[in-house]
């Protein structure tokens, strides 16, 4: 009977600590406060690119034809017209004897012929037959020579040889060895991005941008929005933009780049971090319980959000904010918050 009562007694006891524990708000959820400060606020428009010359060319191989020389000359200067490659031309210009041995034959008859029409021996329509057989040749042979020529790649442009790909012996032309050599300008260089169908209205040239970069990690890189293409891909709902980069700028050609375009731009305003905004609401903490309070939120940045009002500078707020959390619910704020 004694134990029943101390039982009774142990089961009461532990019921009032836990109100008890529960009225000092010991069982409510645990929140981090911080406070709206002041700063810079800017929207931007993410987007991705690639570093490339302004001014660049492809040398591609039209035919699939092995390599019987190649220039080694990457990252050295190349004029309009140097021969990069050359291509095996051994059928081309077996074709091309066989056309010119038979010109010269024709050409000897067109000589023959037109002697004996003089005498009047020949008829006159055998000469014309004759001549224009040989015409027929010589158009062949210049379109043959064509042919050759175009097995003998060159530099399309003054420049550098930005990178080479392709050895003796490969087989040019089979699609993943059509581009042979890049030649361009080594500056100056921009980036060809490409920016949701979503953004692009927002975004003007001559805009600033704020660059990052895997090879650059917390290098501040600039750039400039230069030209946007008029239309865009609706495959990937895209538009090209090209951004303007200075000449003093570290990135390499082919390197890949996230750009955050600022289309707009406020100075001394308040801030706050966009995870501690839900729905244009933010909750305080007051007597132990959240109260939510509405605002009017102006710039929305990757990170942080203008507000315009409804919330003072210092003002603590509860950050991250969570779609569970209710008007009045008892909470407890983390040390140090």
């Amino acid at each position: 009977m004694f134990k029943r009562i101390a039982l009774i007694i142990l089961l009461f006891g532990a019921a009032a600590g836990a109100f008890v524990y529960w009225q000092a708000g010991g069982f409510a959820p645990e929140v981090k406060l911080i406070e709206a400060r002041r700063g810079d606020a800017a929207e931007v428009v993410y987007a991705t690119g690639i570093v490339e010359p302004a001014r660049w060319a492809k040398v591609i191989a039209l035919t699939r034809k092995r390599i019987v020389d190649v220039c080694y000359c990457e990252g050295k200067p190349v004029k309009a017209g140097d021969v990069l490659v050359r291509l095996d031309d051994s059928q081309e210009q077996a074709v091309l004897s066989e056309l010119e041995a038979r010109r010269k034959r024709l050409q000897s008859d067109v000589d023959r012929i037109t002697g004996l029409v003089g005498r009047n021996i020949s008829p006159q329509t055998q000469l014309e037959q004759t001549q224009t057989q040989l015409r027929e040749f010589e158009a062949r042979i210049e379109l043959a020579k064509e042919r050759i020529d175009e097995l003998v790649l060159r530099a399309p442009m003054d420049g550098v040889v930005l990178r080479r790909d392709g050895e003796i012996g490969e087989i040019a032309g089979t699609g993943t060895t059509d581009v042979l050599f890049w030649v361009g300008q080594p500056r100056p260089l921009r980036i060809v991005a490409d920016v949701n169908e979503e953004d692009i209205p927002r975004v003007r040239p001559g805009q600033s941008i704020l660059l990052r970069s895997e090879g650059f990690r917390g290098r501040t890189l600039d750039a400039k929005v230069g030209e946007i293409t008029p239309k865009g891909d609706p495959q990937t709902k895209t538009f090209r933009v090209y951004l303007s980069l200075p000449d003093e700028t570290p990135l390499l050609i082919g390197m890949s780049v996230e750009a955050n375009i600022v289309t707009q731009e406020k100075k001394d305003v308040v801030l706050l971090p966009a995870e501690a905004i839900l729905q244009d609401n933010v909750f305080t903490v007051v007597d132990g319980r959240l109260k939510r309070s509405k605002i009017e939120v102006g710039l929305r940045g990757a990170r942080m959000v203008e507000i315009i009002s409804g919330l003072a500078e210092n003002q603590r707020v509860v950050s991250p904010i969570s779609t569970q959390m209710r008007e009045g619910q008892r909470v407890r704020v983390a040390s140090g918050t």
